[in-house]
């Protein structure tokens, strides 16, 4: 039984990659130049634009992950329909989606619609993972060198605004879980319940320094003027964008009744695990 992971060397493939391997799985990375690639999977050549080399990649698969690479909504679409085009041909036995976080509205034209929907349509096997905001958004060097400066851990939502925080090593749990498990298909959401405050975080960094830290909001625009020299204006733009969406929302949890912990038994790290483990 073979599974192909897209991102295989990202932040989001690479946990699944080392899952699978911990459970004895036979694993094979998409990669663009597998000459480049240095891990344990089997590299595969795929082009995230061409029907053609995923339809070669996919076929015969027991099991695909994927997501859509950051990039402009037009580039997030063609790699969707690619995609889609892609598993309509090969029909590998099945299909695992990450929304890395976007929306799924439905009836909506996004990237991550269509990359849905289409999947939808051809009958594939398909679960749909589903995490809201990712734990290591707070190892961004701003983000950090603030608690590590003024004990202050400073981001840009509101104390009053209910997260169901997950760090990417919850959501390859899940991933390698499904991919392995076909019998759960649709949407499962992955994150803590009930979902963190500000102050849920500080207190997390608090128990991992053994020392004191708050919780301070930031505005989206105070953010974006500390990560744009990170990720240049453009980069920062559609996350400046996200979190001032965000100001206009009372929350961001997960539905219990699909949550991982509902469906799969398996419950996301306390912000203290999370960080033991990224820094072990």
């Amino acid at each position: 039984m073979t599974y192909l992971i897209h991102g295989a060397t990202g932040a989001q493939g690479s946990p699944v990659v080392s899952a699978l391997l911990a459970a004895g799985a036979p694993v094979a990375a998409a990669v663009r130049d597998p000459s480049a690639y240095a891990g344990a999977a089997t590299p595969v050549a795929v082009d995230l634009t061409s029907v053609e080399s995923l339809t070669k990649a996919y076929e015969g698969l027991d099991g695909i992950f994927v997501h859509l690479t950051v990039g402009s909504p037009d580039m997030q679409r063609a790699q969707a329909e690619a995609v889609v085009a892609a598993v309509t041909a090969a029909r590998p036995a099945r299909v695992v989606v990450s929304t890395s976080g976007a929306q799924i509205e439905g009836a909506g034209s996004s990237p991550m619609d269509v990359l849905v929907r289409g999947l939808e349509a051809t009958g594939v096997s398909l679960a749909v993972v589903a995490p809201r905001l990712y734990l290591e958004n707070l190892l961004l060097p701003p983000v950090t060198a603030g608690v590590e400066q003024d004990g202050v851990l400073r981001y840009p939502i509101r104390g009053d605004y209910a997260v169901s925080w997950s760090s990417h090593l919850d959501v390859a749990v899940v991933v390698a879980h499904l991919l392995q498990d076909s019998s759960v298909t649709g949407v499962v959401g992955v994150g803590a319940l009930p979902g963190l405050l500000g102050t849920d975080l500080a207190a997390g960094f608090a128990a991992h320094r053994g020392g004191d830290v708050r919780f301070e909001a930031q505005t989206p625009d105070g953010f974006a003027a500390v990560i744009e020299p990170l990720f240049g204006a453009e980069g920062a733009a559609p996350v400046v964008a996200s979190y001032r969406w965000r100001a206009t929302q009372e929350s961001e949890v997960i539905d219990e009744a699909t949550s991982a912990q509902t469906r799969l038994g398996l419950v996301p790290r306390t912000v203290e695990k999370w960080l033991a483990d990224v820094n072990s």
